[in-house]
């Protein structure tokens, strides 16, 4: 129980905060953090389209240029958990800085690289630029938006995000084909300094300095677990060792229970998993989860299809997923309206219908497969996923208490790298699964119809896994409810 001083105090605090919020330069802020957010986003799908380039440029295999992805989503899965950490020590402006900082010099050491080493390395440094800003931007959309208007503000980011990773591919091409790939680094620049200077400007510290003990064993566990698992899950379906996956694998699920344990067990965790107690909170983490399983399903087997099965280009393919990651970018924020105004479970339940409808559509898919309606199956998959991914996301960081902002923050962002690991790493399986089903009962294997065939029998079985991910988020969907925030 609170005595009356107690009360008076914590009143007093919570008035002293609405002022302070009020003087918040949210606009200044929002557009920094999202101009890094959208450059940052874009490096994860735009050199993709560089590999056949790199490969010749270094004279490196297909498993090796790998590492330039592979390396940038490993650093972001092992620095997202120790941001919530990194939020309690260090003031908001000094990480924004430091994230962009790292981007900066991670972006021109990647256009001056000489060796495909300095590449990686050049790589790594921007994924810690990338994986310092994701959770801080959702912090401080928390802070300093109304949680009344938090849906428009998360909409903002969603738009921001999707936009980023469809255009990724297609702006990669048209340079690529044109220039070359170092001037993917070069054109980015003058963006990241433009968010640095409306940082160094306009960034205000958002957040409580409360300088927890480090716990060592908490960090360590962290990076092998966390590590462990996107690494394992990222070599499924590739040329890997399965030897070398199934250890990864084994260690860093094992890590990830040491680290939940440790979490229990210390005052002062470094990610509290106690905001799992919240569930609205665990409920929206989980399906949000699921909603990128679906996305990266999608954004892995299309390409692949588009270009193997169908004999598109690489430019060509990416110009036809354009529609629909624009489109998911535009409905993120009118998502974020909608949700602000009705609550989220008729918008989560409508965008899995809509999700496991164009997964069924695509489980049928052709290497006659009109174009126009591959576009608008994408689309419509696009505007489901976006209608599941704000609103869940959003509700359940509502139900969080403002001491669980930055661990909340830090535990969504983690869950979506490592689903994203788990997405594509399940639906290569499913795909190769389903391609050696079909050549094992057919007389000719090596006949180029029969492998093409073969691709079109896999990339509708791995649809069919997506299609079970997209029920079983309709089902925890039933149970979600708006969790009710002061004015």
């Amino acid at each position: 129980m609170y005595s009356f001083c107690q009360i008076h105090e914590r009143s007093k605090h919570m008035q002293e905060m609405q002022r302070e919020k009020k003087q918040f330069n949210v606009i200044p802020i929002m557009t920094s953090l999202l101009i890094a957010g959208f450059i940052g986003l874009f490096f994860e799908t735009a050199l993709n389209m560089a590999f056949s380039d790199l490969m010749q440029v270094f004279d490196i295999t297909p498993a090796t240029v790998q590492w330039l992805t592979t390396g940038y989503l490993l650093t972001i899965g092992i620095l997202v958990p120790v941001s919530a950490l990194l939020m309690q020590w260090f003031p908001t402006r000094t990480l924004f800085i430091a994230s962009v900082f790292f981007s900066i010099l991670g972006t021109a050491s990647a256009a001056i690289a000489p060796s495909f080493n300095m590449l990686l390395v050049a790589r790594v440094l921007q994924a810690i630029g990338t994986g310092l800003l994701l959770p801080l931007m959702y912090h401080v959309v928390l802070v300093i938006i109304p949680a009344k208007k938090r849906g428009t503000a998360m909409g903002l980011i969603g738009l921001v995000m999707m936009t980023s990773l469809a255009l990724g591919p297609t702006i990669s091409g048209l340079v690529i084909e044109k220039l070359s790939y170092q001037w993917l680094f070069w054109l980015a620049i003058p963006f990241y300094m433009i968010a640095l200077l409306c940082g160094v400007f306009y960034m205000q510290n958002v957040s409580a300095i409360s300088k927890p003990k480090i716990d060592i064993l908490s960090i360590l566990f962290s990076t092998a677990g966390f590590g462990g698992v996107v690494y394992g899950f990222s070599g499924i379906g590739k040329d890997e060792n399965t030897v070398i996956v199934i250890v990864t694998l084994s260690i860093g699920i094992l890590s990830l229970l040491l680290f939940a344990f440790r979490q229990f067990s210390i005052p002062s965790p470094m990610v509290n998993l106690r905001a799992f107690k919240q569930p609205m909170f665990a409920l929206g983490t989980v399906m949000v989860g699921i909603n990128m399983i679906i996305i990266l399903t999608a954004n892995l087997l299309l390409p692949i299809y588009l270009q193997d099965g169908m004999a598109f280009t690489a430019l060509l393919a990416g110009l036809i997923l354009l529609p629909g990651g624009i489109l998911n970018g535009i409905m993120s924020p009118i998502n974020g309206r909608l949700f602000d105004r009705f609550g989220p479970k008729w918008l989560v339940l409508l965008g899995f219908i809509i999700s496991l409808i164009a997964l069924w559509a695509f489980s049928k898919i052709q290497s006659g497969t009109s174009v126009e309606i591959i576009i608008g199956v994408y689309m419509c998959l696009m505007v489901g996923t976006s209608m599941v991914m704000m609103p869940a996301q959003t509700n359940g960081l509502n139900q969080l208490e403002a001491e669980l902002y930055p661990h909340g923050s830090a535990i969504v962002n983690t869950i979506q790298q490592v689903s994203g690991a788990l997405g594509t790493a399940g639906a290569a399986t499913m795909m190769t699964l389903g391609q050696q089903n079909y050549l094992s009962a057919v007389d000719n294997p090596a006949k180029l119809e029969n492998i093409t065939a073969s691709l079109t029998a896999g990339v509708q079985n791995a649809f069919i896994f997506a299609m079970f991910a997209a029920i079983i988020g309709f089902v925890l969907a039933l149970f979600i409810k708006r969790v009710q925030v002061e004015e």
